[in-house]
């Protein structure tokens, strides 16, 4: 159920177990409003995707007081997905309550100087104190919000990925609306970039995290030439400049290169069996490709074309309903789905699914999954009501 609280500006669904809220951030007190909203007294943790056209720094600042006791963890967004489907501009609350689930925060400040094992040992150490804490509560997720334009993400998930043990991660790279400028992770009443941070979660309630994407991968393959790989960025394929080369396979012009190009005609590797998209950023005036994710010379890459991205999001979020609907998915999407259903004219249909299915999130530069940082997919965890509720 969404409603307008009667103390506030903001809209709230307070009927399931979890929690939400969003208020448009121009609003004279939106963190305000969406505190009232949620009535924050008794929540384990509050997560707050935050537009990049709000102030972010005073955002963070006033919810820190303004949800305690509660710790707030968030990052700013690519777009935010509320309780209408896509949005813009908007500052999207949500709140896990004490009485389902039990959390435990892990900021890293400088992605390009931590120890990753004294990180590993906080997240076994926070575990091992919620498993004492509530030993009887069976489900357990990590949460990861990096910055979407460190280029770290690769790294970081790969090193920390021994300290998850049995636990799934998924996770979103923080974003900038489509400026590709500066990113940041929010956490303890300040905005950082350069940081990640992480919300371990405990719960009574089953979950399921997911990853799931809509392309297909065709017969026309591509090898990267010449690349940066700490930068992303690709010099050629096939030999050949980038650019030019991918407008060629394509059929098109490379000065028709644009977001909207990118998003409908991604490139995928095969890694075990599965394909995994390397989404490509933007197109540097010099002809070079800059990546959203890991990529280096020597790498064998293969076109994908899309499936029908509505069709396909209904089919998925109903096989998380198979034996139960969830009462809500936590979701990270990607910025380039979002730019692909602008483009097809999709958006509309796409938020009306999100909506009816209780999905709620951001729009990201980039997924964690377990191990991997991956492009083009939407990621997320399916929270299910405990059955003596």
């Amino acid at each position: 159920m969404e409603q307008a609280n009667g103390l506030s500006g903001a809209l709230s669904r307070m009927s399931g177990i979890v929690r939400s809220a969003f208020a448009h951030h121009d609003a004279a007190d939106a963190v305000g409003d969406l505190a009232r909203a949620l009535n924050p007294s008794d929540l384990a943790a509050v997560l707050l995707f935050v537009t990049p056209k709000a102030d972010v720094a005073a955002t963070i600042a006033r919810a820190k007081t303004a949800f305690a006791p509660a710790p707030v963890v968030g990052c700013t967004t690519a777009g935010e997905i509320s309780s209408r489907g896509y949005a813009e501009g908007e500052i999207l609350a949500v709140g896990l309550p004490r009485s389902h689930f039990l959390t435990r925060t892990l900021l890293v400040e400088n992605l390009r100087d931590y120890d990753a094992q004294s990180v590993i040992d906080r997240m076994i150490r926070n575990r091992n104190a919620m498993i004492r804490d509530e030993p009887d509560w069976g489900h357990e997720f990590t949460f990861l919000m990096i910055d979407g334009m460190s280029t770290r993400e690769d790294t970081f998930v790969s090193e920390l990925s021994i300290g998850l043990g049995p636990v799934p991660l998924f996770g979103g790279s923080a974003g900038d609306g489509t400026d590709f400028g500066t990113t940041y992770v929010l956490s303890d009443g300040v905005a950082h970039d350069n940081a990640a941070a992480m919300l371990q979660v405990r719960t009574r309630c089953p979950i399921k995290v997911f990853k799931t994407d809509h392309l297909i991968p065709t017969d026309q393959r591509m090898v990267v030439t010449n690349a940066d790989p700490d930068r992303r960025i690709v010099y050629q394929i096939n030999a050949e400049p980038a650019a030019r080369e991918y407008a060629r396979l394509l059929g098109k012009d490379p000065e028709q290169l644009t977001t909207f190009t990118f998003a409908a005609h991604p490139v995928v590797v095969r890694i075990d069996g599965q394909h995994h998209v390397r989404a490509i950023q933007q197109l540097n005036p010099d002809g070079n490709l800059n990546f959203f994710s890991a990529i280096d010379t020597g790498l064998v890459l293969t076109l994908a074309e899309p499936e029908n991205m509505a069709a396909h999001l209904e089919r998925e979020i109903g096989l998380l309903s198979t034996q139960g609907e969830p009462d809500a998915i936590l979701a990270c999407d990607c910025v380039l789905r979002r730019l692909e259903a602008q483009e097809k004219q999709l958006t509309g249909a796409l938020s009306e699914i999100l909506s009816r299915n209780r999905v709620i999130g951001f729009s990201t530069y980039g997924e964690q999954f377990n191990s991997m940082h991956v492009n083009q997919t939407l990621t997320g965890v399916a929270i299910y009501p405990p059955d003596e509720d």
